[in-house]
């Protein structure tokens, strides 16, 4: 026990320097977070085996705080209305971004289940990356917000429709198995949206309360139940986060939120240090250059296909930069798509994609920052 604490102290301090620099900089902590992950991590320069473990859970509750705090930012009627609009922005990103990996994989000589594989891995921005990246760089109330968050959740949603389905693929299954698989998690998704806009009236009175105690237990308890069921039954845990925030009222928002400020902020460094323990440096080196290539070509699409959903939204070009450059990083969603496709046998697709993720983890956060330097006329 006294190890673990020491290690956890120690490690808490290292965050603490680092996000001290990258703020004096002006710049996001992301990058520096996933590089000391990266460090520490696998064959790194110290071993963290008394606190990786929870570490590893520390970190799967930040990404849902993260999506939690980013729900909470909207009322559930306008996200809906935002979504609507944005649905052809969505198609857009998948026609845009899925082909790069796939084209990726086939000149690589991957077989097409790969491909597929890395199809998904190139399509699916980091929802704990963009989350924290745009309240790091003050941009909640940028007109493209709204615009971000509906493409995040628009991916997120398709997630839970696409890796079921990856799972067949890659299992060898049946054509008519695939369609079951995406049938069955269709409903699931409806089942849970339509669930949480109903329920979304009661919980101001369930979640308000004068003492914060009660308040912060109230609405974490309620975060990890919807958020633990959504991943039971193959949905996504973080659309479910951000949906518990997306019902929560207006009213009850603002006090959640002073609540779980502090908190939000220690689970998500946990998470960005997570992200890169899992990580082992010298299994990157033989793919740095394709994951390098890679990351240029499918950054750039990132960037077009945000940039266009910001433009069908009438947000000016500044705005559209923002928009793309906030979604370019890769993450979460990427990693487990690597690992069915290692799992499956098809395994240099995992070091392949945990190279990729690592240059737009670090890489993301810093195109994000330049987009809001002044436009040259």
């Amino acid at each position: 026990m006294g190890v673990f604490l020491v290690e956890l102290g120690v490690l808490l301090l290292a965050l603490a320097l680092l996000a001290a620099i990258a703020r004096r900089a002006g710049l996001s902590p992301i990058p520096l977070f996933l590089l000391a992950g990266l460090v520490l991590g696998d064959g790194g320069i110290h071993d963290v085996a008394a606190t990786e473990e929870f570490i590893d859970a520390a970190g799967e509750i930040g990404v849902l705080l993260l999506l939690l705090m980013l729900g909470l930012e909207f009322s559930a009627a306008e996200f809906t209305a935002t979504l609507r609009r944005h649905a052809d922005s969505g198609l857009v990103d998948l026609l845009v971004n899925a082909p790069i990996g796939y084209l990726a994989g086939y000149l690589l000589g991957y077989e097409w289940q790969a491909c597929m594989a890395l199809a998904g891995i190139t399509w699916i921005s980091s929802s704990g990356i963009v989350a924290r990246l745009l309240n790091d760089l003050g941009r909640m109330g940028h007109r493209e917000t709204p615009v971000v968050l509906s493409v995040l959740v628009l991916e997120d949603i398709a997630m839970a429709l696409y890796l079921p389905l990856l799972v067949v693929v890659l299992a060898g299954g049946s054509a008519l198995g695939a369609a079951g698989a995406v049938a069955t998690a269709l409903g699931l998704v409806i089942a849970v949206l339509v669930s949480t806009r109903l329920l979304g009236p009661h919980l101001g009175r369930l979640l308000g309360h004068q003492e914060d105690e009660q308040v912060l237990l109230r609405v974490l308890g309620l975060m990890l139940v919807v958020a633990g069921v959504a991943h039971m039954v193959d949905a996504s845990a973080a659309v479910g986060a951000f949906l518990v925030g997306l019902a929560i009222p207006t009213s009850t928002a603002n006090r959640v939120r002073s609540v779980l400020r502090p908190l939000r902020d220690l689970f998500a460094a946990m998470f960005f240090l997570s992200f890169g323990l899992e990580v082992a440096p010298s299994s990157l080196t033989p793919y740095l250059f394709p994951a390098f290539l890679l990351g240029i070509v499918s950054g750039l699409a990132k960037m077009f296909s945000g940039g266009y959903a910001a433009a069908r939204a009438g947000v000016a070009r500044r705005g559209q930069l923002r928009a793309g450059s906030a979604l370019v990083a890769r993450g979460e969603f990427s990693i487990v798509i690597a690992g069915l496709a290692t799992a499956a046998g098809y395994t240099d697709v995992g070091p392949l994609a945990s190279a990729y993720v690592v240059l737009l983890g670090v890489a993301g956060p810093l195109v994000a920052r330049f987009a809001d330097q002044p436009l040259k006329a």
